[in-house]
């Protein structure tokens, strides 16, 4: 089964979309931090980096930055997809972005859709 890393520093929703992706069969790590996340996804090979946009130590693009340098796909879940898209130097459009609230059916779609093979 895939592995996922989840970096999410809201407790609760952390919890919810970890159980969501748990009780779906996926494998996962979780961390609330870009730090945490870091070190994470330089310790352990996954299949998706699920995070957070605003994270208490920086932005969860440099995560995706991080994981798309290693060949990893990214979705970012924000809150804030329009003050980051205006705000940031980087080429926000290479990853898919969910904004929050986000349901649990519409994350996982999210998910199954980035974890399919490339045709």
């Amino acid at each position: 089964m895939p592995r996922i890393l989840l970096v999410e520093d809201d407790h609760l929703v952390q919890v919810v979309m970890a159980q969501t992706l748990v009780e779906e069969g996926y494998e996962l790590d979780a961390a609330d931090s870009v730090a945490r996340g870091s070190t994470l996804l330089g310790a352990r090979r996954y299949d998706l980096v699920v995070a957070d946009g605003c994270l208490p130590d920086g932005v969860g693009l440099e995560l995706a930055d991080a994981a798309q340098a290693r060949h990893i796909p990214a979705l970012i879940v924000t809150g804030y997809a329009f003050s980051l898209r205006i705000g940031m130097s980087r080429d926000f459009s290479r990853y898919t972005v969910l904004d929050k609230p986000v349901r649990p059916a519409e994350l996982l779609r999210a998910v199954a859709g980035m974890l399919l093979p490339p045709r």
